[in-house]
């Protein structure tokens, strides 16, 4: 049977002092099995092991105890590595380069055939919303400017499996909303992707399954419904309905009825409807 893209068994981490003795766990025990085509969030406060994770899983640092597998390898092998796509939560690109030219640097390290890789640019130039800006030096970019040419760079090669730490990080709402959208297409693309963010309403909005780290250990771990989910309360929805048919249901209710009023839209979706109307006027 294949392997996941990531399965790690009771991975543990613990960094030594200067005197090289293992003093601080900064992971423990962690179990954590991530499947082909999912969307993963990975949470928790600062210090609370996140980090630590992606570095184990991208080769970066050795397991202190347990084991880790990447797309069924070790993570230092090269061949996983490979087939890796990852977007550090900081930027650090060439800023004498343009887009074009930083994305083609990459593409090289990648191996990616020449004949393919002008294509390839072309694609994901389009991809992030920098054809404007293309041909313009990396010193000019904004920080949301060059989140966006990262994450095409991380993507260039088509990798199975996509790391992005803190991937909307500078960007406006728009940015946002539009980084999103494109981690859906690559989940109907089949693409695994393990996501780390501060941001809890993207993690909601685009992940299927959520592991919650506090103090290097795993703490809940579940898809997003079963974790949102609240069975001690029923929400109930009517169209348009007039005073008689609220106070109807009201009564039904009796002492459990709580409220009733119009249910609120996303601040993220009125958001983005303001600017299409405004884009279309």
């Amino acid at each position: 049977m294949d392997q996941p893209p990531i399965l790690c068994q009771g991975l543990t981490k613990r960094y030594a002092d200067f005197w090289g003795r293992a003093r601080v766990p900064a992971l423990t025990g962690l179990d954590l099995r991530v499947e082909r085509g999912e969307v993963v969030g990975l949470l928790g406060p600062n210090g609370s092991g996140k980090t630590t994770t992606i570095k184990l899983l991208l080769g970066l640092c050795r397991a202190s105890e347990g084991s880790a597998f990447v797309l069924g390898r070790d993570p230092g092998d090269r061949d996983a590595k490979r087939r890796i796509g990852y977007v550090p939560e900081e930027t650090y690109l060439y800023r004498f380069l343009t887009a074009d030219e930083t994305l083609r640097f990459f593409g090289r390290l990648h191996r990616i055939p020449a004949g393919e890789l002008g294509g390839r640019i072309d694609e994901q130039i389009a991809r992030v919303g920098l054809a404007h800006a293309r041909n313009r030096r990396l010193g000019e970019y904004s920080k949301g400017m060059a989140r966006r040419l990262a994450i095409a760079c991380a993507l260039l090669h088509r990798p199975e499996l996509v790391i992005l730490d803190e991937p909307t990080s500078g960007l406006d709402p728009l940015g946002s909303a539009e980084v999103k959208d494109l981690i859906s297409e690559l989940k109907r693309a089949g693409t695994t992707i393990l996501l780390c963010s501060h941001l809890l309403a993207d993690v909601e909005d685009v992940c299927d399954k959520v592991a919650i780290l506090y103090q290097g250990r795993l703490r809940a771990w579940g898809t997003v419904e079963s974790l949102l989910r609240d069975d001690r309360r029923v929400t109930v929805e009517l169209d348009r309905p007039d005073a008689a048919t609220l106070a109807a249901v009201q009564a039904a209710a009796g002492s459990a009825f709580l409220r009733a009023g119009p249910p609120r839209e996303r601040l993220e979706a009125v958001f983005k409807r303001v600017i299409a109307e405004a884009r279309e006027r």
